[in-house]
Order: C-alpha cells, then sequence, then structure tokens
C-alpha cells in the first residue's frame, strides 16, 4: 500500500453539522495561516469528513502541527463549535493515543516497547475536558514519535494489553495482531479450532452394521467414555434400538 507523504488529516466531527468546501478552504486559511504557495493539495473526503492537506515543506507541516497540538475548533454558520483532530498521514510523524495502561507503568517503560516502530519525541497524558466534573488523567497517552513501520492495533508493554490507535493505522487482527484480516475471520483462530474439534461419535446404523452388541460391548474405550458421558448414552440408545426381542412366556 502506498503511504502518504507530507500530508496531514484535518478530521471534523461526524456528529457535526455539515461543512462546505468553501468553508473548508476560508478555516484552513484562517485557522491554520496557510498560503497558497505552501499546499500541494486539499482533498476532501465527504462521507468521513476528513480533508487531507499535502504540503511541499515537511518542515512547515511539522510546525502546524506542533502548533495546533492536535487539535482546532471550527465555527458553524449556527454558531455551533465543533472540535477538529489535526495529525499527519501515513509514515513519519505521527500522534499514537495508547490506553488500556494502567499509571504504574512508566513512560520510560512504553517508549522502550515503542522504540521499535520508530523514534518517539515527546509522551503526554491526555485529560478529561473541562466538560467532565473532574479534570483528571483519562488514561491515554498521547505519543509523539516519528514512525519507520507500523504499530500493530495491540501491543504487550509490562505484561500489559496496550491498545494502539492512530490515523492511517493498517487494520490488524486482535487476535494474531496479523495485517488483512479481523479476529472474526482470522485464519489462525479456525485452524485452531479445527485441531481441537472432537471426533463424531458413530450414528445408530454404523453401530448396526459393524454386528451385534453384547452386554459387555462398549463402542470407546473407558478413558473416552470417562470424558463423553453422550457416547455412552448414545450406546444404549444404539443397543435399544438394535437389541433381538425377548422371546414370550408360554402360558
Amino acid at each position: 500500500m502506498t503511504e502518504r507523504q507530507q500530508t496531514i488529516v484535518c478530521a471534523f466531527d461526524q456528529c457535526s453539522p455539515r461543512v462546505s468546501a468553501f468553508d473548508i478552504h476560508e478555516w484552513i486559511y484562517e485557522t491554520l495561516h496557510l498560503q497558497e504557495h505552501e499546499v500541494v493539495m486539499i482533498q476532501i473526503d465527504g462521507p468521513r469528513r476528513h480533508v487531507y492537506i499535502k504540503f511541499r515543506d515537511p518542515q512547515r507541516m511539522q510546525a502546524i502541527l506542533t502548533a495546533t497540538q492536535g487539535q482546532e475548533d471550527f465555527r458553524h454558520n449556527n454558531g455551533e463549535i465543533s472540535e477538529v483532530r489535526i495529525e499527519a498521514v501515513g509514515l513519519g510523524m505521527r500522534r499514537v493515543r495508547v490506553s488500556s495502561l494502567p499509571p504504574e507503568v512508566k513512560d520510560k517503560t512504553l517508549k522502550m516497547a515503542l522504540s521499535a516502530f520508530g523514534e518517539i519525541r515527546d509522551i503526554q497524558q491526555e485529560m478529561w475536558s473541562n466538560a467532565y466534573r473532574y479534570r483528571v488523567c483519562s488514561g491515554v497517552r498521547l505519543v509523539s514519535m516519528s514512525l519507520v513501520k507500523h504499530i500493530p492495533s495491540h501491543v504487550v508493554v509490562a505484561g500489559h494489553r496496550a491498545l494502539i490507535s492512530y490515523e492511517g493505522q493498517p487494520t490488524t487482527c486482535h487476535s494474531c495482531n496479523e495485517p488483512g484480516h479481523l479476529k472474526t475471520a482470522c485464519p489462525h483462530r479456525r485452524r485452531e479450532r479445527a485441531e481441537f474439534r472432537p471426533a463424531t461419535t458413530a450414528s445408530c446404523a454404523e453401530v448396526a452394521a459393524s454386528g451385534p452388541i453384547s452386554n459387555t460391548t462398549t463402542i470407546v474405550d473407558s478413558a473416552t467414555d470417562i470424558a463423553a458421558p453422550e457416547n455412552m448414552e448414545a450406546e444404549r440408545h444404539c443397543r435399544h434400538l438394535i437389541a433381538p426381542p425377548r422371546p414370550r412366556r408360554m402360558r
């Protein structure tokens, strides 16, 4: 897959009112203060509410990411204000969200775990916004790093399964961590289920075709009888079906 380069994405809130292309251009000029000669392309993905901006100079792109800290506001025509996330796309500088780690796991431990995927520049704690009662850490860490390869959707850090997400991250399986499929369609899980699937119990017709069954004959060995009592039930049922009729008592 070809990665975007020197590009940021402005992700508008999906629940906010729709924004016209004209308003997007004006917002870029007034909020990001970009000049035409600094921009190669402005691409709008309407269904996803994403706006991709490709820069001529990677340093200018990094300056925008630093100045905005990954977020800006958009004022709609009805006066409503929504949040716009601003992140780099593809490899290069990314803002990685790391969740499900307890606070006892140190930042230096997380840095060591992610160092195989690129150079870590900074780690910050995400805070609950002023809309909530407690202005404390949310448990999510924001890692600014320069990616050299993509990170799976989860990474084990100090024995804890950390969830990783960032813009442009390829989909990876939550079970085997490989790209290209989801957990529900994981070929490794299907293969494991097939290997451990119990053998099917012989049908009554198959038992009858093998010959008469005596009172001391069993279909399976004693170890299987203990592990699978349903086999014993099948045996008793089959014996009842094929057993010869009792002779009538003469009067």
